[in-house]
């Protein structure tokens, strides 16, 4: 770092019973008092080049004794005012990017300007802070942080305004072109020392460089530096990003809902001390919340919802809570189960995580996801299309609305095992609402989960922890449930789960002997409990029930659906199957373990061989059977 040196006299001042005196032969005629410290000294070289004092001791009448000068709220204090006073003297004083601040508003104050002297103090300050201080960039970092202690007077005289636009052009410039930092520096040098000079000179320069020691900078002078910055428009986005979750991980502390809480209950001294840091940091969150780039991808979604974290524990702004909600769910897919665990604050209810908060996330990134058409809209195949535009841009246009289609289908995707996984964390507090659990299991689309065995897995927690459920609330709890998309292991679990309602796990077991069928016959190998229930009513588990199709003529999407069943094609209003389920009910079971045999009364539906009949339809056979009824 840079430094100047002025004067070649060397230091004779000292300190005598709390008063700060210079050696000299001469006997002082002057006290000068700053604030609290009395200095006696002599008018000749004080008064030939400080125009303050030269006011203030014309306007004091003469007299034998020493004239008396207050100077109250002198800016930098002692170490300024004695500073400038060593000038005037000649004695020796070392300027550097850590004193010229306080020097500068000092010389200003005391006027020590061309007018009164040649080459005065002002002037040498103006020269050094110019032509040295803002050409380096460690310099001028360090220059701008000392102005927070003289904030008005930085400014009136452009001290803060000159840093920062020396810090905003230097960060568009290439490192090798500048003196870094210290800690930049000392990272370059361990990487020589252990890769070797060669790959050193052969390595590329970091392009974020600087955000490390644009981080030691206060909020206010970051948040101005920063959108100086970004004003110029040659630092990309991600840069921007980066530089923001490095200040972040400087200034915001771990927050954790326990240590909020006991904040709260603190003592009053404690408490003040306590909302008077959690108002900084608030301030500093919205700060980092008003720089975020407006692209996507700046930042991770990682980074948003840490970012959503803290500003629900500080209390933040809605404002910055609606802008962290919105930018979260546009690249929710990226996050994690880890993300999303938000701790809550709320008094309303006493849950672990903000369910509610997750629930806002996911409803923007449905709004937002919604998927372009995936074919050219009819308009556009006439006579309008003509005119318009050539088939050529048409077809473009279409091929990008079926990428933007394939990659938000593959969002949802993402996006649908992520929130299952969400389910399965939160299942376990028992202060959980239904409701909130249904509403974000019902949340995601049905072709969004490819199978259902994690949502299996977080309603099967659900129901361990909540076993106060009544009938009713559990149907209502299993109704996202589709068994068909269940693997062979959670059919086979959920066969045997005591807390699944009854339809639930009678539907399980029909979907699960329906696919033994469809694969050929090999019906998978079930519990010994589940076969002595099935033989109770005359049903051999070793023998698939009846073939839903002989040909291919039930497409595939309805094979395994109940509800396909009930399509115009085939003609059934409703199945067998289900209308006994829906006369099942928990008033069947009895107490010695053999009342879940009135679970299965909807398998006497269920025929063990299927009854045959040919329809000829053009030129096409068809044969098609379903628990006895001919289609």
């Amino acid at each position: 770092m840079k430094f100047m040196k002025l004067g070649s006299r060397p230091d004779t001042f000292y300190t005598a019973e709390a008063v700060r005196s210079v050696s000299s032969e001469v006997s002082s005629d002057l006290i000068v008092q700053v604030t609290g410290s009395r200095y006696l000294l002599h008018k000749f070289p004080l008064l030939s080049k400080c125009s303050r004092l030269q006011r203030l001791c014309s306007e004091s009448p003469e007299s034998s004794q020493p004239q008396i000068v207050q100077l109250p709220e002198f800016p930098g204090g002692v170490e300024a005012f004695e500073l400038c006073a060593k000038f005037c003297y000649g004695i020796t004083i070392t300027l550097s990017a850590y004193n010229i601040v306080a020097a500068r508003c000092a010389a200003d104050f005391l006027q020590m300007t061309e007018d009164v002297e040649k080459g005065n103090l002002v002037y040498k300050l103006e020269v050094f802070f110019t032509s040295c201080l803002l050409h380096g960039w460690k310099d001028a970092i360090v220059t701008l942080q000392s102005t927070k202690s003289f904030p008005l007077w930085s400014e009136d005289l452009g001290i803060t305004r000159r840093c920062i636009e020396a810090i905003a052009s230097k960060v568009s410039t290439h490192p090798s072109k500048l003196s870094l930092s210290h800690s930049y520096s000392r990272r370059e040098r361990d990487d020589v020392s252990c890769n070797g000079a060669e790959s050193q000179r052969l390595k590329p320069a970091s392009k974020g460089w600087w955000a490390e020691d644009m981080a030691e900078l206060g909020v206010d002078l970051y948040w101005r530096t920063m959108m100086e910055v970004k004003s110029g428009g040659k630092i990309p986005s991600n840069l921007i990003g980066e530089a923001l979750k490095i200040y972040a991980a400087r200034w915001l502390p771990k927050i954790s809902r326990e240590r909020n809480f006991k904040n709260r209950a603190g003592s009053d001294s404690d408490s003040d001390s306590t909302s008077e840091s959690t108002s900084k940091h608030r301030v500093l969150l919205e700060t980092i919340v008003s720089l975020l780039p407006a692209e996507k991808g700046a930042v991770t979604c990682s980074f948003l919802l840490k970012l959503l974290k803290a500003a629900n524990i500080l209390n933040a702004s809605s404002s910055s809570k609606k802008e962290l909600t919105r930018r979260s769910a546009l690249q929710l897919e990226e996050a994690a189960v880890r993300d999303l665990l938000i701790p809550s604050i709320s008094h309303a209810n006493d849950t672990v995580y903000d369910v509610d908060l997750v629930i806002a996330i996911l409803e923007q990134f449905m709004l937002q996801g919604q998927s372009p058409p995936t074919s050219p809209p009819r308009s556009m195949l006439g006579f309008e299309r003509r005119r318009s535009r050539s088939a050529e841009n048409i077809d473009l246009e279409f091929q990008e609305s079926r990428r933007s289609s394939s990659a938000s289908h593959s969002s949802k995707l993402k996006v649908a095992k992520l929130v299952d996984g969400y389910l399965q964390e939160i299942a376990r507090d028992v202060n959980l609402p239904l409701s909130k659990f249904i509403t974000l299991a019902e949340a995601i689309p049905d072709f969004s989960r490819l199978d259902h065995d994690d949502l299996y897995r977080a309603i099967d927690i659900y129901l361990k922890a909540h076993p106060e459920l009544n009938k009713s609330e559990r149907k209502r709890l299993c109704r996202t449930l589709d068994c068909k998309k269940l693997s062979v292991e959670a059919c086979m679990h959920a066969a045997q789960n005591e807390l699944l309602p009854l339809r639930v796990v009678v539907q399980v077991l029909f979907f699960e002997q329906a696919r033994a069928a469809m694969d050929g016959g090999k019906v998978t190998e079930l519990p010994s409990n589940i076969k002595a229930l099935l033989a109770a009513h005359n049903i051999d588990p070793s023998r698939p029930t009846a073939a839903l199709s002989t040909t291919t003529s039930i497409q595939a999407e309805d094979q395994w659906s109940v509800s396909g069943f009930k399509s115009p094609r085939s003609k059934v209003s409703s199945l067998k199957m289900k209308m006994a389920e829906d006369e099942l009910d928990e008033s069947d079971l009895q107490s010695d373990g053999l009342g879940r045999i009135s679970k299965f009364k909807a398998f006497r539906a269920l025929p063990t061989r299927p009854k045959r009949m040919f329809t000829q339809k053009g030129k096409e056979k068809t044969l098609m059977c379903i628990n006895g009824d001919v289609i």
